[in-house]
């Protein structure tokens, strides 16, 4: 993997600062900011397919909206469990909690093992989500982010490339977040570049699985 091209790739596009300006100010507008989305999956697709400028042009602006949509829908699917979870455990204070001491007290003991399912789960699903947004973005089908099979080979098969991705994703985030200096206005730049990071690594593990298999 080419990790300094990550983040620097954008620089080598005659127009970043345009395609940067209209990405950061699209992500601050509700559901318009699905396009921003949209875009990183294009972003993804490009790099895989070895393109060698990626950026996207914010042409075919509904093209970039249905696809970060999909994105949305997939991840609201994979959290179906977490909503079952909580919504199992308040029904369950309903029943037992009367305002009595012993259902208060049952209600507070069961809250550290919920904690714990929703952490674990929330955990599982930080690191299958780059196998999820790649698998979905090279094939433009719904149905790939649900092959298990799938990713668990795509994440198994190129194991060393895929945790560097997960390390240098949370740092081009935790970078992205000091756009927040410039009195707010910087992250919205900052944060739109670090999803551009993410998808140029991302990009590049489809082409290292492809290169490893």
């Amino acid at each position: 993997m080419d990790i300094g091209k990550a983040f620097t790739y954008i620089f080598d596009d005659e127009s970043w600062i345009t395609k940067i300006l209209i990405g950061g100010i699209l992500g601050i507008i509700p559901i318009v900011n699905f396009a921003v989305l949209g875009y990183m999956v294009e972003i993804t697709r490009n790099v895989a397919q070895g393109l060698e400028r990626p950026l996207p042009e914010w042409s075919k602006f509904g093209e970039k909206f249905v696809k970060g949509l999909m994105v949305i829908i997939i991840g609201f699917i994979y959290t179906i469990p977490i909503w079952l979870l909580m919504g199992c455990f308040w029904v369950a204070a309903l029943v037992v909690g009367g305002g009595n001491g012993s259902g208060e007290n049952l209600i507070a003991l069961l809250l550290f093992p919920l904690y714990c399912l929703v952490g674990l789960y929330g955990l599982v699903l930080a690191i299958l989500s780059p196998a999820i947004l790649v698998k979905y973005a090279v094939t433009e089908e719904f149905s790939s982010a649900f092959r298990f099979g799938e990713l668990f080979g795509f994440i198994t098969g190129n194991l060393g490339n895929y945790i560097i991705a997960l390390i240098l994703a949370w740092v081009a985030s935790v970078i992205a977040g000091f756009g927040v200096i410039a009195c707010v206005v910087g992250v919205v730049f900052t944060s739109f570049w670090g999803y551009l990071v993410m998808a140029h690594l991302f990009g590049q593990l489809h082409r290292a699985s492809v290169a490893a298999a």
